[in-house]
This record gives structure tokens, C-alpha cells and sequence, in this order.
């Protein structure tokens, strides 16, 4: 007999654990419900948030590939740039001589160069002995 009381009493626990389960399973949408709806979700999470190449890390690597592709633009116009002057410089021996006396501080025999640096100013203020 205590056999039985046992047996319902589990029965009981076991009811009300499922009534619970049921109540929280009333709240999702049926939808939601369906295992195959439920594995899909439950992998697009992991896509998203928990794979090597998740949301986040996908969003900085296109936000560094944008940088790196305006750095492209900006070495590929000063390669260009670069090219011209190196055809104009071999092209025209004037300004080639003006380019190595600005650059390279180079000059002709019968010359002296002088270079003028500007001075670094001291923020310190000189002060009277008073002796």
C-alpha cells in the first residue's frame, strides 16, 4: 500500500512540473515550437554570436577592409604622383639641379651653401639676480 502513496505522490510532482512546463511552453509561439524551427534558431545564435566569424568580428574586418581600401586609393595617387616627378626630373636638367640643391643640399663648384635652421624658443623666463 505505501507502494501507491509513493507512486502518487511522484505522479503528483511530476504533474505539476509538467504544468509547469506547459504554462512556459504556452508563452512561446507554435511556430517556435516545432523542432526544426527551434534547431534553426538555436543555429543561426550560434552563427551569430558564438562561431570564428561572428557578427562582431565580421563587422570590424569590413570596417578595416574600408580603411585599408582608402589607403589603396591614397598609395596608388601618390605612386602616380611620384612617377610624374621622377618623368619630369629626368626630362628637364634645370629642375633637376633644383631639385638635388633644395633636397640633397648639393651645389657647384664655385658655391657655398648656407643653412639657415630656425631656432627652438625656451619657455623659460630669464630672471635678475638680486644680489
Amino acid at each position: 500500500m505505501e507502494y501507491r502513496s509513493t507512486a502518487r505522490r511522484r505522479s503528483t510532482r511530476e504533474d505539476d512540473s509538467f504544468v509547469a512546463v506547459k504554462k512556459l511552453l504556452d508563452h512561446i509561439p507554435s511556430r517556435l515550437r516545432n523542432r526544426y524551427t527551434a534547431t534553426a534558431v538555436g543555429l543561426l545564435c550560434w552563427i551569430a554570436f558564438f562561431d570564428r566569424s561572428d557578427a562582431w568580428t565580421t563587422f570590424k574586418n569590413r570596417r578595416q577592409l574600408g580603411r585599408m581600401e582608402e589607403q589603396k586609393e591614397f598609395y596608388l595617387n601618390e605612386i602616380a604622383r611620384t612617377k610624374e616627378q621622377l618623368h619630369e626630373l629626368s626630362s628637364d636638367k634645370e629642375l633637376l639641379e633644383k631639385f638635388a640643391r633644395e633636397r640633397y643640399l648639393m651645389k657647384r663648384d664655385n658655391e657655398d651653401i648656407f643653412v639657415l635652421v630656425a631656432e627652438k624658443k625656451d619657455h623659460k623666463v630669464s630672471r635678475p639676480d638680486n644680489k
